[in-house]
């Protein structure tokens, strides 16, 4: 198992037992024999807003990083999703946030296929390159408007 993983399953441990996990990350550096920054990679990946998490951090020497997990409504959480999203929208991150919101149960799996098939790259393929992404930020955007409506 890569290190990053075995990070990110210790953090979800102390989630899991506290309902939040409060690290110092150069102490999980040393415990994990790696360098801070890929205790700060996985925390930045695996621990985003996106993802349900609001991480807070206190610099010096009593630093530390605190992960939380937050359970908005349905409609709080698409909210945040649409504006995250922006103008412009990559196709692995919008299957991404489907394959999220799907995990959690906010959308049903029908909604998710048809997101999926609405924002792929064969659904936009009359649409010049330059311009899919934020065509496909435009319909992802409105699916989940309308999903929640």
């Amino acid at each position: 198992m890569a290190t990053s993983d075995l990070i990110a399953r210790f953090i979800l441990q102390e989630l899991d037992s506290q309902g939040f996990a409060e690290l110092r990350r150069s102490s999980l550096a040393e415990q994990f024999s790696c360098v801070p920054s890929q205790i700060n990679y996985v925390i930045s990946t695996r621990f985003s807003p996106e993802r349900g998490y609001v991480v807070e951090s206190r610099r010096g020497g009593g630093g530390y990083i605190r992960i939380r997990r937050v359970k908005p409504s349905p409609g709080q959480l698409v909210m945040h999703i649409i504006n995250s999203v922006g103008s412009s929208l990559e196709a692995g991150t919008a299957a991404a946030f489907v394959s999220n919101m799907l995990g959690d149960g906010t959308i049903s799996e029908s909604s998710a296929k048809l997101i999926r098939a609405a924002t792929s790259d064969s659904a936009l393929r009359p649409v010049p390159q330059q311009y899919r992404d934020e065509v496909r930020a435009a319909i992802f955007k409105q699916m989940l408007i309308t999903i929640i409506s």
